[in-house]
């Protein structure tokens, strides 16, 4: 993915994920324990091998993947205020990978000033 040289003076940035088992979203960076805490409840939302699961040619972790981005979201918006992300003090952006080796992810950023 390149990268944004300049953000305009105010605006919003759209991410978007172009696919179907990883998410985006905007939550607590400060503390990693915010991060394993996600991961734990996760697991235990939608565990691998979940009973009456039919999707299974991927492997025993591509349906649980799919349901966890679908909780996720595939986008996010953030505002730009002085030409900066206006994120909260705590705020940062996560690109969630739910299956266990996803692979190369593609983005798309969509500025609007």
């Amino acid at each position: 993915m390149g990268h944004l040289d300049i953000l305009p003076e105010n605006g919003l940035l759209h991410l978007f994920i172009q696919h179907t088992s990883a998410g985006l979203t905007i939550n607590e960076n400060a503390d990693p324990s915010v991060l394993s805490d996600f991961v734990t409840f996760f697991e235990r939302l939608a565990p691998e091998h979940l009973p009456g699961i039919t999707h299974t040619q991927e492997g025993p972790d591509d349906m649980p993947a799919h349901i966890k981005a679908s909780l996720v979201g595939t986008s996010i918006t953030v505002p730009i205020t002085k030409g900066r992300l206006n994120l909260g003090i705590w705020q940062g952006i996560y690109l969630c990978e739910f299956r266990n080796r996803g692979g190369a992810r593609r983005l798309v950023a969509t500025i609007y000033s």
